[in-house]
């Protein structure tokens, strides 16, 4: 799949990309059957090319935006001008249930159903694990870990009663591997990933599937909008570092190089990462990860071969009870016996 080239901003013809035929996805031109999408964070870098690509496929979409980062009135606006019947705005704070429940009620008082629910929120601090104070901390779990976790607890026992849902958690290579001046994001991110990874047992018998997409430096490439354009560093907060942390090529500056060298020329595309994860909602069998980009593809292959590599070099620890272990456990039982001995003749002696 090649999605290093910029797909069209409209997003009006068909995904030339597929899933793999092991997902079963749907075939390009061939009828598909319309589902209700909740895109939490649809405001935002991925969010918003997903909602649009929908959109485009006839789909249902109920777009929510963050408080503390839109108003009513422009989702409203940005409702009615991508489509006003098919895509509802509403207002969320991930991080209070109660928020997300009322976006779950009235999404099914406008739609009727719920049949994908997608988050995409998410907030990062960029600066070194020492750097960050508790509050900011607290805030990236309160985010990306009790969003998810308040996300899934407003909608699966909807999905239970319908014995059929779907989630698309968007996770991030940082839930795979340890980012330099990103210790606190990756650590929500790898919370998020094991309890999804957990969750899907459980619900299995219930016909409820969730895959986690991790993509990996994705371009912006869906036209900024002109009420509501996305800030420089999406939803990352790039923090000063201390004096320990704050020479050129200190580690901890890692991720904040990394993103101002960017910009805007990160190889993979937003529009045709959003027509793969349309399809994750329409495959018949999704898989628990979708990882995005050449980049996140080779950072976590690369983490996984070190893995590997480490097990190998000491699984010797962990095995079974060998031969020269045997030889000194039957030493000590021939010593204990012949001691016995002894003190049976000592007994046994007038």
């Amino acid at each position: 799949m090649d999605l290093n080239s910029a797909a069209s901003p409209g997003g009006s013809s068909r995904p030339k990309l597929l899933l793999p035929p092991s997902c079963n996805p749907p075939l390009p031109n061939a009828p598909v059957n319309k589902l209700v999408w909740v895109v939490f964070g649809g405001t935002g870098h991925m969010g918003r090319s997903l909602v649009k690509c929908a959109l485009s496929r006839g789909d249902m979409v109920t777009n929510v935006g963050r408080t503390f980062e839109t108003t009513p009135e422009q989702m409203v606006a940005a409702a009615a001008s991508q489509h006003p019947k098919n895509c509802f705005g509403a207002l969320c704070d991930v991080r209070a249930r109660d928020s997300v429940e009322r976006v779950v009620e009235r999404t099914l008082e406008r739609f009727g159903r719920i049949d994908v629910v997608v988050n995409c929120a998410g907030y990062g601090v960029i600066g070194a694990c020492e750097d960050q104070d508790e509050h900011e901390i607290r805030n990236q779990y309160e985010i990306n870990f009790m969003g998810t976790l308040n996300i899934i607890h407003a909608t699966l026992p909807y999905f239970r009663q319908q014995s059929a849902g779907r989630y698309l958690i968007f996770s991030s290579t940082s839930g795979a591997l340890g980012v330099p001046g990103l210790g606190p994001y990756c650590a929500t991110k790898y919370a998020v990933e094991g309890l999804i990874e957990a969750m899907l047992y459980e619900v299995d018998s219930f016909n409820v599937k969730a895959t986690l997409v991790e993509p990996g430096l994705v371009r912006r490439d869906e036209p900024d909008s002109l009420d509501n354009p996305l800030p420089t560093w999406g939803h990352f907060l790039i923090k000063p570092a201390s004096e320990p942390y704050s020479h050129s090529t200190s580690p901890a500056l890692h991720a904040k190089r990394m993103v101002q060298w960017l910009g805007d020329r990160q190889p993979t595309s937003a529009v045709k990462c959003a027509e793969l994860v349309w399809q994750l909602g329409h495959c018949s069998y999704p898989p628990l990860r979708l990882v995005l980009g050449s980049y996140a593809i080779d950072s976590i292959r690369d983490r996984l071969r070190s893995v590997t590599e480490e097990l190998e070099d000491w699984k010797h620890l962990n095995f079974p009870v060998g031969t020269g272990d045997e030889t000194a456990t039957s030493s000590r039982s021939n010593q204990h016996n012949k001691d016995d001995e002894n003190m049976a003749d000592v007994r046994g002696s007038p």
